[in-house]
């Protein structure tokens, strides 16, 4: 018996590896999450059993609970079942859960991993985690914890001059502010990026002092990603540098609207 677990990537169908592409269509059975691609499925045989079990918040779904027990009970029918995972199957996707779960009823285990919306996302939207002179490291820290609490991490990492990358996080902003703004960052850039990596994606970007509500009045809502730090800037920074050199050359040239 086998479980194979792969990282759908950050929301792009596209941006799948080829591995998982492959190990979809030899899939028996496939348990899928609310965040991996609809499309992804095509690549399945067509008798392909194909069972939904995506999380979101919010939303009722199967429990990680009836998650594992599920896994056992397909590969025992199958004798193999492919678990697709949004992002990558070992951040914040409970992954290691799952595989320890199949390794304590006799099941082996392989991992496809996937890109990470982590970095994906943020990158996709002009925003890069690490920039020379701006930024040195990076923190990737998810929004709501077991207890569904916000990380304590959030604090520390808002010490730092570091990046911080929030997953999972949007229904905590205001408390992510507070921390913020408690230590004198009000600021602070930041961007929520919604629908990473799609067609629809969406990107509010201010100051710890605004972003409430701007996200307010542009209706942001999850699955997004949060990203705070001088480079959460920089894509303004760059279209504005670009404005001010078109204009600088139509100044030259003597061009004129």
């Amino acid at each position: 018996m086998k479980l194979t677990l792969i990282g759908a990537g950050p929301g792009d169908p596209e941006l799948i590896t080829l591995k998982g592409i492959r190990a979809l269509q030899k899939a028996r059975v496939v348990l899928y999450d609310s965040l991996a691609h609809p499309s992804l499925l095509d690549y399945c045989p067509e008798d392909c059993v194909k069972i939904l079990v995506g999380k979101r918040f919010g939303k009722t779904s199967c429990g990680q609970d009836d998650i594992n027990d599920l896994i056992v009970e397909m590969a025992r029918q199958y004798g193999e079942v492919v678990r697709l995972k949004g992002g990558d199957s070992f951040i914040f996707g409970r992954g290691y859960e799952e595989i320890l779960f199949a390794a304590e009823h006799g099941i082996e285990s392989e991992v496809i991993p996937g890109i990470s919306s982590s970095y994906a996302v943020p990158a996709l939207a002009g925003i890069p985690l690490t920039s020379r002179g701006v930024s040195e490291s990076f923190w990737v820290i998810t929004g709501t914890t077991k207890e569904h609490e916000l990380s304590k991490d959030v604090r520390l990492a808002a010490q730092s001059t570091a990046t911080v990358v929030i997953l999972m996080g949007l229904h905590k902003l205001q408390e992510i502010v507070a921390i913020y703004s408690d230590l004198g960052r009000a600021d602070e850039p930041i961007s929520i990026i919604r629908n990473g990596t799609l067609e629809d994606q969406k990107v509010v970007t201010g100051n710890i002092g605004n972003i409430v509500p701007l996200c307010q009045i542009s209706e942001m809502a999850s699955p997004a990603i949060i990203v705070i730090g001088q480079v959460a800037a920089l894509p303004d920074l760059s279209h504005e540098k670009v404005r001010k050199m078109m204009q600088k050359s139509q100044s030259v040239t003597g061009l004129t609207d």
